[in-house]
């Protein structure tokens, strides 16, 4: 069965393709991308792919040629007769547009699933959606993989005393709990209130931190304005130390002067989106592994609910 899979990658997740594709056993296929002077771009499969299996790996962040290039490269999966087309996206792009916050504005996130599902895509797996209910947007299956997964591990291997988590915000409660409840510790929230998009006004603590190793918990780091204030907010307050744990690092403006410049200890990310830059205090951790086993499993036909009750782990 697995000589009917193929792993192709966009040109943006290559870098994590190339991991995945060697975790999984298998040659990254072979594609191309034609540019064009007046920067229209044209990608194609350079091998066979009549009735096999398609996996398609790109992530979604800006610039919106990512998302258009995966659009792409679905669509000439399907015209190529392939049999099944999975769309591997490990950070779903437009996500934070899941609904109407305001008067006559684009659900994006909607929007995009509509336009995978038209270009051909018969399965999604991805990765700490900003919102779960993303999931519903889709006709398809998705698989909605935690970057828990992975975290949770290099967190108990950090052996902290007196340690706790904390959410930047009241959205991120629920990931704070339940990490808390895994590791058998307390959690605090953070409540603030925006001035607008990527600017917080006022921050405040809801909860005990004093003497405590902190660790802060989000799917997304932007700016950066928000987990750093927590941050000064945690050591303000007492705590020991800080550090934070985020899926996915889209780290923009002057996001990696600041955390260098943060109280933070370390902060950790996965590999769903490449560092633009170096940092002391940025650790990387891979999501290869986690990835390749679930082409394998969806692949096999096998469960992988497991994968799904991410805070069950051992």
């Amino acid at each position: 069965m697995s000589n009917l899979v193929n792993i192709f990658s966009g040109r943006a997740t290559r870098y994590l393709a190339e991991k995945i594709a060697e975790y999984y056993g298998k040659e990254l296929g072979k594609s191309i991308v034609v540019e064009f002077s007046d920067g229209e771009f044209q990608p194609s499969f350079e091998q066979n792919i009549r009735g096999n299996d398609v996996f398609i790996i790109q992530s979604t962040f800006a610039p919106s040629e990512n998302l258009f290039e995966l659009l792409m490269m679905i669509d000439a999966a399907k015209r190529a007769s392939a049999r099944r087309i999975i769309a591997v996206i490990p950070y779903f792009g437009f996500a934070r547009q899941d609904r109407k916050d305001k008067p006559r504005v684009s659900i994006a996130a909607k929007l995009v699933a509509n336009l995978l599902t038209a270009a051909g895509v018969q399965r999604v797996i991805t990765m700490d959606l900003h919102a779960d209910q993303i999931q519903g947007f889709f006709d398809v299956p998705v698989d909605h993989l935690y970057g828990s997964s992975v975290f949770i591990p290099y967190v108990k291997s950090l052996n902290l005393p007196n340690l706790t988590f904390a959410s930047p915000d009241t959205g991120g409660t629920r990931r704070a709990g339940m990490y808390a409840k895994t590791m058998g510790t307390g959690f605090v929230i953070c409540y603030k209130q925006r001035n607008k998009p990527n600017e917080v006004g006022k921050m405040e603590l809801i909860g005990d931190v004093k003497d405590k190793n902190v660790i802060l918990l989000d799917d997304i780091i932007d700016t950066g304005n928000t987990i750093i204030k927590a941050a000064y907010l945690m050591m303000e307050n007492g705590a020991a130390s800080v550090r934070a744990v985020i899926t996915h690092p889209l780290l923009t403006g002057k996001a990696y002067e600041m955390i260098e410049n943060s109280p933070f200890t370390e902060v950790v990310v996965s590999d769903t989106i490449p560092l633009r830059h170096q940092s002391s205090k940025i650790h990387v951790i891979t999501v290869a592994k986690l990835i390749s086993d679930v082409i394998r499993r969806v692949e096999n036909n096998e469960s992988i609910s497991n994968l799904y009750n991410t805070f069950d782990l051992k």
